[in-house]
């Protein structure tokens, strides 16, 4: 979501250029995976995360795992994500759950979604690859399966995989949830990725209501070492949107 004033693989150099050490993405289906690892090296970047193929993303799609019916197609897109992850050293992906599907009740669904995470979480094990699950709110994508934070950590429980983790998104939740120390407090143990916007409008840290300087030193507290993605829309150009990291 940074950078795109460039095409997608002219980003990784302004990335690093920008200081960054690590970057993650969307989908890398669209380009060879030899070229995105060359760009990588090149710059002296991690690749942090990507997720799996979410269907037809152009179509509204926003994954297949809670539709029962995709299961064999959602195999495959796990195939493929195994790919680009081996070939480009990725740590972790992200399962998208997707849309309710008409006509699926939300409890069908559930079994498909944990059914579909299972198989991706024993796929990724022998890679020493982590799956990960993201709440998103539904008022940026209206119908997604997987809203809130306690939903997750259920999912999570009942999947029972040792490779199954919690992808929070500061921004999702908040206009999910709210309370946002004492939710991040309470699933830090099964959280290995977050990300980061404002709201509204998920712009920059520093552009709405989110005490970001307050969140981050409570992550320090409480001993928090992942990574932190940056997956807001910059207000102007992306370097001016940077600002924040100086404050």
């Amino acid at each position: 979501m940074l950078f795109t004033e460039a095409p997608f693989i002219e980003r990784f150099a302004l990335a690093h250029a920008a200081g960054f050490q690590g970057v993650e993405f969307l989908f890398p289906y669209a380009f060879d995976a030899d070229a995105i690892r060359e760009r990588l090296q090149r710059h002296q970047l991690q690749l942090v995360l990507h997720n799996l193929p979410p269907g037809d993303w152009q179509a509204g799609e926003r994954g297949m795992a809670c539709d029962p019916r995709r299961f064999e197609e959602f195999k495959d897109s796990v195939h493929l994500g195994v790919e680009y992850a081996q070939e480009l050293g990725t740590p972790r992906v992200h399962c998208m759950a997707g849309l309710l599907p008409a006509g699926v009740a939300p409890a069908r669904a559930r079994e498909a979604y944990i059914r579909a995470l299972q198989y991706a979480a024993d796929q990724f094990a022998p890679l020493g690859v982590e799956v990960l699950i993201e709440p998103i709110n539904h008022f940026d994508v209206p119908g997604y399966f997987l809203n809130y934070s306690r939903q997750a950590l259920a999912i999570l429980a009942d999947a029972a995989r040792p490779n199954l983790f919690l992808q929070y998104d500061i921004y999702h939740m908040q206009r999910m949830e709210g309370e946002l120390a004492n939710t991040i407090r309470a699933c830090l143990p099964n959280i290995r990725h977050m990300q980061l916007a404002d709201t509204p409008g998920r712009h920059e840290p520093g552009s709405g209501e989110i005490n970001y300087p307050f969140l981050f030193r409570l992550l320090d507290e409480l001993g928090y070492e992942g990574w932190i993605g940056c997956e807001y829309q910059p207000r102007t150009r992306t370097e001016d949107s940077l600002a924040w990291r100086r404050a």
